[in-house]
């Protein structure tokens, strides 16, 4: 039986902002002028806004519950919750690179004319080290990608550091839990736009790990930040009751961020700039506080979903997005208009991902562990409680 203590509001807010990538990913599809690996000919770009309004928090904040996960977990020792990590995380990522990712690179070459159908043929290049046209899929530079497995990567990452880095972070933590009041929706910004002035300009964003130095100074932060807000009493009882003051407030910085944003480009230093990121990186905090602080206030029971969410999230993140993409590259061509396609697309990802983990992940053994799951053949899909810690 799972114990009373349980956060339930951590083990649903990690299920529902995993399954936003569902949503945010198929509307990258429509989103004129995006860089996704596939587009549709309805794009268009009235899905700007609400895909700015999402995208300014939605990476954060899950790095920030991986380290709330993190910190509350059970660890013997920091070689221990090393190595169950190790394990968690690295098969997922070698299996995925392996056997997953490759469709998503043969459909983006493909449908932009730079990769010749045949998958077989494909495959055979792809792992014998060819050289690929420019621009054929992302990372054809390298011959292969791990597209959106890179968070696993950098979660590994970031695990490592703070294990050989936890003597020294722990002392800093009570400085952290002690924030209250504007001391906690304000300084804990100062960090990310020190990174934002210091890094994005010279190191833009581009999950290849090597000198990624913008993403990491951001999600590091972040994870470290879950690290430390851990099961902290009193920083949950604080964001709780400020999550009125950080909705209001939050708005009230995204409105003056898209008025910056208007008027200056995010590849420039300009006196806008000034304005514009101040706003993005306080409106990201305060929507993290936010969502932190109604998720606490709100989905801290135990709802009967859950127990099959904590199995299902890892799996459904690993198959989503080749969902979408292999969706969008047989459904793109037939012109089927622009509600009927998304909404196909949208389904049958909801429907790959739900038969797959139902049907064949969580019945296999030896799947198991390639999707997250501990090896543990023949049981349904019932809470475990060392799948707390994504």
């Amino acid at each position: 039986m799972i114990p009373d203590s349980r956060r339930h509001d951590i083990d649903a807010l990690r299920f529902l902002v995993f399954s936003l990538l569902i949503f945010y990913h198929t509307a990258l599809l429509y989103l004129q002028g995006s860089d996704f690996h596939m587009h549709s000919s309805y794009a268009t770009d009235s899905l700007n806004m609400a895909l700015v309004f999402t995208n300014r928090w939605r990476m954060e904040i899950v790095f920030i519950v991986s380290g709330v996960s993190c910190a509350m977990m059970s660890r013997p020792s920091r070689g221990a919750f090393l190595w169950r990590r190790v394990k968690r995380l690295l098969p997922p990522l070698l299996f995925g690179m392996a056997i997953i990712i490759p469709i998503q690179p043969y459909c983006e070459g493909v449908s932009k004319g730079l990769v010749e159908p045949g998958y077989g043929q494909f495959l055979l290049h792809y792992f014998g080290g060819y050289a690929w046209p420019a621009g054929a899929f992302s990372g054809w530079q390298y011959g292969f990608t791990w597209n959106h497995l890179w968070y696993l990567v950098y979660l590994l990452l970031y695990t490592v550091v703070l294990v050989a880095l936890q003597p020294l972070l722990d002392r800093i933590k009570p400085v952290f839990q002690r924030l209250r009041g504007w001391r906690l929706l304000l300084l804990p910004t100062l960090p990310t736009l020190a990174a934002m002035v210091l890094l994005r300009m010279r190191y833009p964003e581009t999950h290849a790990v090597v000198h990624d130095w913008y993403a990491h100074a951001i999600y590091f932060t972040m994870f470290l930040y879950g690290w430390w807000l851990g099961n902290d009493k009193g920083l949950w009882t604080e964001l709780a009751r400020l999550r009125w003051h950080t909705l209001v407030l939050g708005l009230c910085a995204f409105a003056a961020y898209m008025f910056f944003d208007k008027i200056h480009s995010e590849h420039l230093l300009t006196w806008a700039s000034l304005g514009s990121w101040p706003m993005r990186n306080l409106y990201m905090w305060l929507a993290i506080c936010t969502i932190l602080g109604w998720s606490h206030t709100l989905l801290n029971q135990p709802f009967a979903w859950l127990p099959w969410a904590r199995q299902a999230v890892f799996p459904w993140y690993i198959l989503h997005q080749n969902a979408i993409i292999l969706l969008a590259y047989w459904l793109v061509p037939l012109k089927l208009g622009p509600v009927l396609e998304p909404l196909l697309i949208l389904t049958g990802t909801v429907m790959v991902c739900w038969l797959g983990t139902s049907l064949l992940i969580s019945k296999v053994w030896w799947l198991r562990p390639c999707f997250g799951l501990p090896a543990q053949p023949n049981r349904r899909l019932v809470a475990d409680r060392a799948l707390s810690t994504n």
